[in-house]
């Protein structure tokens, strides 16, 4: 089986040491990317780590498919305990990164303690450099990026960093790369903030080899060569769409459609669209640098996820008002999804759906802290009971689009996914609108059937993360193809898949997680929701309240077992 190579580069910016450790049985059992960032914090982390505490760790890691020249594989991975949900989680971003990150020659790379100075620690292949930086304190995406290339001659691909969001510990914070790229989901920017770490540069020469098939050039000239719809809109080219079959959230999830969806759609995102941008060795090229000359904004998206937070979910129908928040929350290091969900809530404590200037505004209070921002920045499942809202979170992560209510299985894989409310973790929703070719089409209604479907793109999906490949590669890397790459049988991928599911669990079953954490606000309204989730235990070899046996875990204890 095909896998990444190298030893763990472990760094505690607290004693401002680090050395490297050979972890060659871990990339062989778990590949790459989030398979070997889970297992690596599943064994060092301790139960009953702070979030926010010296203890907790980030594991930055790619996989094999980075050394490929193959197009879906300009992303990587980064692992770490969950400020906003709590739990085991990883989230990955794309843009160039992964690539200079192979490039200093180590498999993985982890930060731990903190620091009593904001630092920038510099990555080589020859070994690590901390640099006090007092004077990026609050500053912005663009500006940081910027002071590491006059300093250091690193371009912005070299760097991970974080905005004021990650430095004031707003729990939904991301890490940046490339300017405009996020570990979006599940605040690790607050990780890296509370251990005091401004930007972690990465750069070298020493790229180890890993073989892959000739099959890599078929995929990559089938990118190439696609006319889909995705190379011209990106994911906002579902915005109608799903508005038309009633799976767009609306008004603070309280409609599933919005009368302004042409106004935000594919199309308007498309004319704002000025040139092509892509992520590392990608043909595909479905980013949107997009502008806007009379408000003088460039930025890049939005994406649909932030089409759907900051436009139909806050009542705004102007896709320039909605470039603006994405804008803002690139500079200030905010996930789109969590921070627009929660600027929704507040607009409905306030009766204030479609007041762009006060979502612009709460999205800077947010990023800093200040006055109703404090509150916000906790995100919705810590602050809906002060705002007199409904909690819609699974896990304390906000919703993504893709409605539950109307795709059902999608509904109950938000519910089971170990990372809360994502739709990238089993990515169900293709099958239910659908997206994809006949033969894998389901009904959007009922849930009869789907649990064992759920389990195993929970599982592909780790694959995935784990290789790490674009979940966008669906219409060009077919299960087979996943195979023949990897030189591994499927049932064998999929076997791994769900040993790291069952990790991230039994970790989150510790920490006080069970079957009353796999819900949603509608729970109650999805006719045989319950026995669903008992099926979804029985396929994964789970206890009926969601507690993985210590016998389905293959070995490792963290540190304080």
């Amino acid at each position: 089986m095909k896998h990444t190579a190298g030893p763990l580069l472990s760094i505690d910016v607290g004693s401002r040491e680090y050395h490297t450790e050979e972890i060659d049985d871990v990339l062989e059992n778990y590949i790459g990317g989030r398979g070997v960032g889970t297992k690596l914090v599943y064994d060092r982390t301790p139960f009953d780590v702070d979030p926010l505490g010296p203890e907790n760790r980030v594991v930055f890691a790619t996989g094999p498919f980075q050394h490929a020249t193959m197009s879906f594989t300009g992303r990587m991975s980064a692992t770490s305990v969950s400020p906003l949900t709590n739990g085991l989680l990883s989230s990955n971003a794309g843009g160039f990164l992964s690539r200079n990150f192979t490039a200093t020659g180590y498999g993985a790379v982890e930060i731990t303690g903190a620091s009593d100075d904001l630092l920038v620690v510099s990555v080589t292949d020859e070994g690590v450099e901390f640099h006090p930086v007092p004077e990026l304190e609050g500053a912005e995406t663009s500006a940081t990026c910027a002071y590491l290339e006059e300093e250091y001659g690193l371009a912005e691909d070299h760097n991970v960093c974080i905005g004021p969001g990650g430095e004031n510990l707003v729990r939904f914070a991301s890490l940046m790369t490339s300017r405009e790229r996020a570990f979006g989901r599940g605040g690790l920017g607050a990780v890296l903030g509370s251990k005091n770490v401004k930007a972690i540069t990465f750069d070298g020469d020493s790229t180890r080899t890993v073989d892959l098939p000739a099959l890599q050039m078929d995929v990559h000239r089938e990118a190439a060569t696609s006319d889909h719809i995705m190379r011209r809109q990106g994911t906002s080219s579902m915005t109608e769409f799903a508005n038309e079959v009633e799976a767009l959230p609306t008004h603070y999830f309280s409609e599933l459609s919005f009368d302004g969806a042409e106004g935000i759609s594919g199309d308007r995102v498309e004319e704002k669209k000025y040139r092509k941008g892509t992520c590392s060795a990608c043909a595909f090229a479905c980013k949107l640098p997009t502008k806007d000359e009379e408000r003088d904004l460039v930025t890049e998206g939005p994406e649909y996820e932030t089409v759907m937070a900051f436009g139909s979910n806050s009542g705004i129908d102007d896709i320039v008002d909605v470039m603006q928040s994405n804008k803002l929350c690139d500079e200030l290091g905010l996930d789109t999804i969590s921070c627009g969900d929660t600027v929704a809530a507040y607009l409905a404590a306030e009766d204030e759906f479609g007041n762009a200037a006060l979502i612009h505004e709460t999205v800077e209070k947010i990023a800093h802290r200040e006055g109703i921002g404090d509150t916000l920045a906790e995100g919705v499942a810590r602050c809906h009971t002060e705002l007199g809202v409904e909690n819609w979170t699974v896990k304390g992560m906000e919703f993504p689009a893709h409605d539950g209510r109307k795709l059902n299985g999608q509904g109950l894989a938000f519910a089971t996914s170990n990372r809360g409310a994502d739709h990238m973790y089993a990515e169900f929703y293709p099958l239910e609108y659908p997206l994809v070719d006949e033969d894998q089409m389901l009904e959007p209604a009922g849930l009869e059937g789907k649990p064992p479907k759920v389990v195993e793109k929970e599982n592909e999906n780790a694959i995935k993360d784990s290789a790490v490949l674009c979940k966008f590669s669906r219409n060009f890397v077919s299960p087979e193809r996943l195979s023949t790459l990897l030189d591994a049988a499927f049932e064998d991928l999929l076997e791994i898949g769900g040993r790291v599911v069952d990790m991230e669990r039994r970790f989150n079953n510790e920490r006080g997680f069970d079957r009353a954490d796999d819900t949603l606000p509608y729970a109650e309204d999805l006719p045989g929701f319950e026995e669903a989730l008992t099926a979804y235990y029985e396929a994964r070899g789970w206890n009926d309240d969601g507690t993985v046996p210590e016998a389905a875990l293959e070995g490792g204890a963290p540190a304080d077992d």
